[in-house]
């Protein structure tokens, strides 16, 4: 009787023999299916790697950050407006200022210096006579040291004496004691920069790369911090501040209120006026980050769901074949007692198995190659991935495999058994 109804062990290895009796149909009848699946693996996995590493990166300023710039902050799409270029910079007095509200603790401005006045790239150059203009260099102060922005890992940073002596001192990032000083302690080692002689006194922490680092300004590690004093001796007329408040334990909500509200009145914002400086928390900019990388992961999907539409219509298509090539077997069935619904079930087992084959092979080589991609870009295959892969493969084989198996189920036993 089991050989006459099927049960679901039976059927699928009916499923099994046919696989393997049609091995290269089975296979380009999949491939739809395989390349949909892995594309949904990638995707995910680029997407999640960025977002976690983008997450990390803004966290490790702390969750009472509030970052303040004469720009909006955020994730761009375009280049600054005409309203946003007009803007005045932020001052070292608007720092002061916001460090004198009480529901902040601190507030830590940095002086992009980078660019020479007239807009050159300043050069650093190490004692190896390795030369770069795509390092970041910041002029701040002193207290940096009291906030979890950078770890220092070996020397120190400089003291409050060396920035009122505006002294040649700098702290460089992971990625730079790499570049200069690569098989030797940089400390107290000279580093020329614009020309001048600067003496490092710390070495930092490496940072997490967003984008697979690989030098230059795509590297948070590529970085030298120096006194402020010092920064504006290479460039004296720097405008570009950045500040970074931490707010105080408890007063994160009232801290953004205070400092906007102070901002606006110290650069004359009337009432009902759009803000003219840029405000963000961490959260802000991960809740930003992660809405376009979604809008980009809905779209993958929408475009790696045509691969799995291809697929299901290829198994369509196989299974109409094989319902006609097995009609007298299906009559066979039917007349020593086989009802519609095992007909049925057999033939959606069969394209069930045919999808749920190239779902697992695509899984394979997804995971394959998001591990190639973690050399370049921060990537890692969320659980849901591999199972929604899985789940949408065999999916496709239930729906398409619909019509075939009901097909084959409303077969005549009579005329199946004269079928030639």
């Amino acid at each position: 009787m089991k050989v006459v109804t099927g049960s679901f062990y039976e059927n699928l290895k009916m499923a099994l023999d046919t696989l393997r009796g049609n091995k290269l149909r089975s296979f380009l009848t999949i491939v739809g299916v395989v390349v949909g699946v892995i594309t949904v693996m990638l995707i995910s996995s680029i997407i999640s790697g960025i977002n976690v590493a983008v997450e990390k990166e803004v966290e490790s300023f702390g969750t009472r950050s509030i970052f303040l710039y004469k720009f909006d902050i955020g994730i761009r799409t375009s280049a600054p407006s005409r309203e946003e270029r007009m803007r005045k910079p932020l001052t070292m007095a608007d720092a002061e200022a916001i460090e004198s509200l009480s529901t902040v603790e601190t507030a830590l401005p940095f002086l992009d210096i980078s660019n020479s006045f007239f807009g050159d790239k300043l050069t650093v150059t190490g004692p190896n006579g390795k030369t770069s203009t795509s390092v970041q260099l910041n002029g701040t102060l002193p207290k940096i040291e009291r906030t979890s922005t950078e770890v220092l890992i070996d020397g120190r940073w400089f003291s409050e004496a060396e920035h009122e002596a505006k002294a040649n001192v700098v702290v460089i990032g992971d990625f730079v004691k790499e570049s200069y000083f690569p098989f030797e302690s940089p400390l107290e080692k000279n580093l020329d920069i614009g020309g001048q002689q600067f003496r490092v006194v710390g070495v930092l922490e490496k940072r997490e790369q967003l984008f697979g680092g690989g030098g230059g300004n795509n590297d948070q590690s590529n970085i030298i911090y120096m006194p402020m004093g010092s920064a504006l001796k290479l460039k004296p007329n720097a405008e570009d501040l950045f500040i970074l408040a931490i707010a105080r334990e408890g007063s994160f909500d009232k801290a953004k209120d205070d400092i906007e509200d102070l901002l606006r009145v110290r650069r004359n914002v009337k009432l009902g006026e759009k803000n003219n400086f840029g405000m963000a928390t961490a959260a802000s900019i991960v809740d930003q980050f992660q809405a376009i990388t979604g809008g980009v992961f809905l779209a993958m999907v929408v475009i790696s769901s045509v691969g799995l539409m291809i697929g299901g219509i290829g198994v369509m298509n196989i299974m109409l074949v094989s319902v006609t090539e097995r009609t007298r077997e299906i009559g066979i069935r039917k007349a020593i007692g086989a009802k519609q619904k095992d007909i049925l079930l057999q033939f959606l087992i069969e394209a069930a198995t045919l999808t749920g084959f190239g779902g697992l092979f695509g899984l394979l080589i997804g995971w394959v190659l998001s591990l190639l991609i973690q050399l370049f870009l921060p990537s890692y295959v969320p659980l849901w991935a591999p199972i929604a892969g899985f789940v949408a493969s065999v999916g496709i084989g239930l729906i398409f495999g619909l019509w075939p198996a009901w097909k084959a189920a409303r077969l005549d036993p009579i005329e199946s058994l004269r079928y030639e």
